[in-house]
């Protein structure tokens, strides 16, 4: 079989020249031209993002969790999804997990050749007492994080199914990852600068990947997050509504509801009972 070159659209010079001649608006109005490039490479990618996810879903149908590694921009992007499913659907701390290239302090300050460490990432995966029930997600622009291959190489070996989210045709990142998603999205406005389109549309896919799962593992019903958080009073105040709503009860009956059962799924079955 004939090895593919690696097509490196990441790096490749923008298509806009003289940016430190250009008014704001100018400024503006061309990374805005870009960033609408975005959702179309998406579309193109769809087919692989639901094979990906169907698979994950199956790991975590029965018990296993979803890890997500990356260094830099692409770690941080992995960070936050992670960080945001307890909150938003109720799941537990742990069901999904974000991995980052240098450590926690690396969400903040970048640590220097972190991502260059080809044994590090497997053996930040394996704190986590990592089995062949759970699924990983390698995540980075280039496609070539020394940091995010070996991590999912090492989980091929050991029997635990892999995906990618890249944005460079035939890297060896998703010759690596049995499930590879490639979203081409072409010259960053500011050459090499991954954290602008590349950045969009790993944080796009991510959107996609854990929301689907979220839906699929029964936290929403309807188009309502009925396992949230009540974590400060936007939410309760949400909370609220929607317990009135589905019960057709007074405001400060579903606020008691709510108070007495922690979520809206809890209350709404509470008073159904």
């Amino acid at each position: 079989m004939t090895k593919k070159n690696i097509i490196r659209t990441t790096e490749a010079d923008s298509n806009h020249q003289n940016l430190d001649k250009m008014s704001t608006k100018q400024l503006l109005v061309s990374m805005n031209q870009e960033d609408k490039t975005v959702p179309l490479a998406i579309e193109i990618a769809l087919p692989k993002i639901e094979k990906l996810v169907n698979a994950a879903f199956k790991k975590m149908q029965n018990g296993g969790r979803l890890f997500y590694m990356g260094a830099g921009t692409s770690g941080r992007l992995g960070v936050v999804d992670a960080s945001e499913c307890p909150p938003t659907y109720g799941v537990p701390f742990g069901l999904v997990v974000g991995i980052i290239a240098g450590g926690d302090k690396a969400i903040r300050k970048a640590v220097e050749f972190a991502e260059d460490d080809r044994e590090q990432g497997w053996k930040d995966l394996q704190k986590y007492k990592i089995t062949a029930n759970d699924f990983v997600i390698g995540i980075a622009a280039s496609g070539t994080t020394p940091y995010v291959i070996g991590a999912l190489d090492q989980a091929n070996k050991n029997g635990i199914e892999t995906g990618c989210i890249t944005c460079n045709k035939n890297s060896p990142l998703a010759a690596t990852a049995k499930f590879a998603i490639e979203v081409v999205v072409g010259p960053e406005f500011v050459t090499g600068s991954t954290r602008m389109k590349a950045g969009t549309a790993q944080k796009l896919v991510l959107n996609m990947i854990s929301t689907s799962l979220m839906i699929k593992l029964g936290n929403v019903k309807g188009n309502k997050m009925v396992d949230m958080r009540m974590s400060n009073n936007k939410l309760v105040k949400r909370g609220i509504e929607m317990v009135m709503k589905e019960l057709n009860v007074t405001e400060k009956k579903a606020a008691k509801l709510l108070q007495e059962n922690g979520s809206v799924r809890k209350a709404v079955l509470a008073f159904q009972k």
